[in-house]
């Protein structure tokens, strides 16, 4: 599989390029990451996805822990890599138990989940597979985490979602990791 949308060098890049990919660098990132190597492509377009980014990952209604598990569902649903392989270690480390991230891997439903982490799990399943949401588990949503709390929901999936595609479609590596994702052909699904 080739990498149809590399790392540009910085040598390459152009004027807004260079604005726009320092803003990432020097945020809380660090560094011009996978996600936005492709998207670089599309200068604006990366500062705008890269700021909701920013909100979503470090500073949602949600907290960093639920954040993670939604993160990694989306990734699982999409089959994406990159983002398995940079937020697996993530959520074990911000509280989601080794057990759970590895259940998602192979694409069965988690039997160790806190109470709040199981809302999130049953939301981000209904929203990725069905395109909707039941009565009942929004009700749970919005109990724990109110209207704003259930759209950062949503929006964590959505963002993560369009993350996928992009580096879906460009074909961007995994980084080195023990972290893989398991290839969705070889999964039975529920």
């Amino acid at each position: 599989m080739i990498n149809r949308l590399p790392a540009l060098q910085p040598s390459e890049w152009s004027e807004e390029q260079r604005v726009l990919a320092q803003e990432i660098i020097n945020g809380p990132r660090g560094a011009l990451l996978p996600p936005f190597e492709p998207l670089l492509r599309s200068p604006e377009l990366m500062a705008h996805a890269q700021r909701m980014g920013e909100y979503l990952r470090y500073r949602s209604a949600l907290g960093q822990r639920l954040s993670e598990l939604a993160i990694l569902i989306t990734a699982r649903h999409w089959s994406q890599p990159v983002e398995w392989a940079i937020h697996a270690p993530i959520a074990r480390e911000k509280g989601i138990a080794a057990e759970a991230v590895q259940a998602i891997n192979e694409n069965r439903q988690p039997d160790n989940l806190q109470a709040d982490e199981q809302v999130v799990y049953r939301f981000c399943q209904q929203l990725h597979q069905q395109k909707k949401v039941s009565d009942v588990v929004w009700e749970e949503a919005i109990a724990l985490w109110g209207e704003k709390g259930t759209v950062d929901l949503i929006a964590i999936n959505g963002y993560y979602a369009f993350l996928s595609m992009i580096m879906n479609g460009a074909q961007t590596p995994m980084p080195a990791t023990q972290d893989v994702i398991i290839p969705a052909e070889t999964l039975k699904t529920e």
